[in-house]
């Protein structure tokens, strides 16, 4: 079980991931192919092919970590990125329902307040 705070951002790879990759090899699509910084603190979740195995990186202050599932029967839902994006953002309570069996297409949300930007 993963427990992530309200700070945390959470990018999904767009594009399959080969599910035989680790810490320095999925280190470096975040550098590459995200274009993001994999020492940020945030989540990089990754999907296999079949779509029915995720790895998530993840770098504290200490190195890093991956929490890698595998499903017995079905399949993850990753939201369509917009044309050409690399990654998609979401949020940490998207990333449980996620990992749940929720597709979040179908997910409907409450008008809630956002502090500006």
């Amino acid at each position: 079980m993963l427990s992530l705070s309200g700070q945390i951002k959470v990018f999904l790879a767009a594009q399959p991931t080969d599910m035989r990759k680790s810490f320095d090899t999925l280190a470096a699509l975040v550098q590459e192919v995200l274009r993001l910084d994999p020492l940020s603190g945030h989540l990089f979740v990754f999907r296999g092919k079949r779509a029915d195995r995720v790895k998530i990186l993840w770098c504290d202050t200490h190195g890093y970590a991956i929490w890698y599932k595998r499903l017995e029967k079905g399949n993850f839902r990753f939201p369509r990125p917009e044309q050409n994006a690399a990654s998609v953002t979401i949020s940490a309570t998207d990333l449980a329902m996620l990992l749940d069996g929720v597709e979040l297409s179908s997910v409907k949300r409450r008008p809630r307040y956002q502090l500006p930007a």
